[in-house]
């Protein structure tokens, strides 16, 4: 019988980081649906029972650590735990992000180092901390969070944009470095997504009419649901021969 793709991901572990809420909640929990155990990392462990409690529901091990992005010495012993207490580390999702937004003239080194600190800086060295475990099994999976900010312009937001439109060109770079190690190395782009983060933005009548008419074919707000059905994907062995790749997840704005 010709073989077939498999989306299961039973017997991995999977380290989610900024999995409190929104994306990277919705994308834990698709993870462990999948079959992975679920590592979650949180700027804080205060109030995540639930999503500990929905992971275990599903008959997955679920392993909560403190992990503020912007610590990297916290990001380096959440990695370390997550291999020693769930025996390994599979799959890493740099989900973690935000930013701050102002017009380019008025951007100051305080809000220009926070954005890339939190978005890039904390990418790079969560990866590499992965990859050195997963290069020592002969297997990982990487699936990094871009935007579609990072192939298009946005006003005021100059610094996340950059930052975005750099995670893709990394994701590029660590896919060729870490190819010879058994590693993939994806991205993911969304547009904007009902979420915590977005939810002041869109309540806005004229900025959400605005928003879902740039999303040129589907316009309509995307939910978190979309983006994690792309990141078990990029996770599973179905996607096996893909690497240095960044998936738009934008109902068409960049189409246009």
């Amino acid at each position: 019988m010709e073989d077939v793709p498999s989306f299961d991901l039973t017997g991995r572990v999977a380290l989610v980081t900024g999995a409190a809420r929104g994306l990277g909640r919705s994308i834990a929990v698709a993870l462990a649906h999948a079959g992975a155990d679920i590592a979650l990392g949180l700027r804080s462990l205060a109030g995540a029972d639930d999503l500990v409690g929905e992971v275990k529901a599903q008959g997955r091990r679920c392993l909560p650590l403190a992990m503020d992005v912007l610590e990297l010495d916290q990001v380096g012993t959440a990695v370390a735990k997550t291999a020693s207490e769930l025996g390994s580390l599979d799959i890493l999702v740099n989900n973690a992000g935000g930013g701050r937004s102002d017009m380019a003239l008025d951007v100051t080194m305080e809000d220009f180092d926070y954005t890339v600190a939190l978005n890039l800086k904390s990418t790079f060295f969560a990866s590499q901390a992965a990859a050195r475990i997963m290069a020592s099994q002969g297997y990982g999976r990487i699936v990094n969070m871009s935007s579609q900010a990072g192939f298009v312009a946005l006003p005021t937001e100059s610094v996340y944009c950059m930052t975005k439109a750099a995670i893709a060109h990394l994701t590029k770079c660590l896919a060729v470095e870490w190819g010879r190690y058994g590693i993939t190395v994806n991205g993911v782009a969304p547009t904007f997504i009902h979420t915590p983060g977005t939810s002041a933005a869109l309540s806005d009548p004229v900025f959400e009419s605005d928003v879902t008419d740039r999303i040129a074919a589907l316009h309509r707000v995307g939910e978190p649901v979309e983006v994690a059905g792309a990141v078990v994907f990029l996770a599973s062995p179905a996607a096996s021969l893909i690497t240095g790749e960044t998936i738009l997840i934008d109902g068409g704005w960049t189409a246009r």
